[in-house]
């Protein structure tokens, strides 16, 4: 009843989110009042699962948008700056693929209007950590407050790269007790820096997890080029946790400049042994719209054709998801080299006692009548 409401006076459509959650996960969007039952029971029963927690807010959807956030870093004393906006808007379902700073969507009086924007939600909530203010940009310009985010993110490294800063450095710093070292005078970022998200995921098979051991794994290393990966040659990529695996991050003088130095970077990273986006970055740099920086959320489902059929809903994508994954465990159960006692790595295999989030929503699925 309180998502109808939230309907009739926002107006269609809007989207249900986990109120514990990250990552796309739990999300759902409404685009009528005789949606709402089905998608209120879909995103709570999917945020009881991954986060162990069914509640959920509604909110009004903002079609068309850009996704566009803030860096910011508080000390206890009330001190803080915004160090700069993230452009955030290439994403697949409702999860970010690719980030960049600055922003080619803003100029520079759109901004500092949102740094100071973020500065203002801070001090609202007496906010005291490093810290990211999430917003949407409506095509008429307009910033709408999506949610604040209390730590460091997967795309600081971008932030970073074009100040000369340690994040982690001043977060710690902060946390601590230390007062923040910082004006806002002195944040003076120089040139542009974007991040590509290496998930294990096949691109062609919408975006499907996957996992394996990675036979090879070569990265691409220069000036203005950083990788930030949590595997090496040998190594297995299991299930059980989120697919990212690393990061690649250029820098470079200006935006296009960036471009080209991604373009290298991602020429010369090699990685065998299982399906990565690294094919699909390639496809991305090639796009003319985002050279442009002419592309909003809706970029990927508009320009990137997978083999998904093009009006499947998202319960069946999200149930083909979990299937294809046990489907793939259970065919092939990846090995973990996991510490023994004596301090000898030794081979250790999930067992069917194993528990995960993953096993727990596709048993949900199931107890629904869905296929394996």
């Amino acid at each position: 009843e309180d998502v109808v409401s939230v309907g009739r006076e926002a107006g269609y459509p809007i989207l249900l989110k986990a109120s514990a959650g990250g990552g796309g996960k739990g999300m759902r969007v409404v685009a009528g009042e005789g949606e709402v039952a089905s998608a209120f029971e879909r995103a709570a029963s999917e945020a009881q699962a991954f986060f162990g927690d069914p509640a959920v807010y509604a909110e009004k959807l903002v079609d068309g948008a850009r996704h566009v956030e803030v860096q910011i870093v508080f000390d206890g004393e009330g001190r803080g700056v915004a160090v700069g906006e993230r452009e955030c808007s290439i994403q697949r379902r409702h999860q970010k693929v690719v980030e960049e700073t600055p922003s080619p969507a803003l100029d520079e009086e759109r901004r500092q209007e949102l740094l100071a924007l973020a500065v203002k939600v801070a001090k609202a909530g007496h906010y005291w950590n490093a810290g990211t203010a999430e917003f949407l940009m409506d095509q008429q310009g307009r910033f709408y407050f999506l949610e604040m985010n209390a730590r460091l993110q997967v795309e600081h490294p971008v932030t970073e790269m074009v100040l000369g800063m340690d994040l982690v450095r001043e977060q710690i710093r902060v946390a601590r007790g230390e007062k923040l070292g910082l004006a806002q005078k002195d944040v003076r970022p120089e040139g542009a820096s974007i991040e590509f998200r290496v998930y294990a995921e096949d691109p062609d098979q919408g975006f499907i997890p996957d996992a394996g051991t990675v036979r090879r794994l070569e990265l691409p290393a220069g000036p203005g080029v950083r990788c930030d990966f949590g595997v090496r040659s040998g190594g297995v990529v299991p299930v059980y946790y989120d697919p990212m695996i690393g990061k690649i991050v250029v820098w470079a003088r200006d935006r296009a400049s960036a471009i080209e130095r991604a373009r290298r970077a991602l020429r010369e990273t090699t990685l065998e042994g299982i399906k990565t986006t690294l094919p699909f970055h390639r496809w991305l740099l090639d796009q003319e719209p985002f050279a442009k920086g002419d592309f909003d959320t809706g970029f990927l489902s508009r320009h990137f054709k997978t083999a998904d059929p093009a009006d499947q809903t998202q319960a069946e994508e999200d149930a083909a998801v979990i299937a294809a994954i046990f489907a793939r465990t259970d065919a092939a159960r990846p090995v973990l080299n996991a510490p023994s006692a004596d301090g000898d790595r030794r081979p250790m295999t999930a067992d069917a006692t194993t528990t995960s989030r993953w096993r727990d929503a596709l048993q949900s699925h199931r107890a629904k009548g869905g296929g394996r």
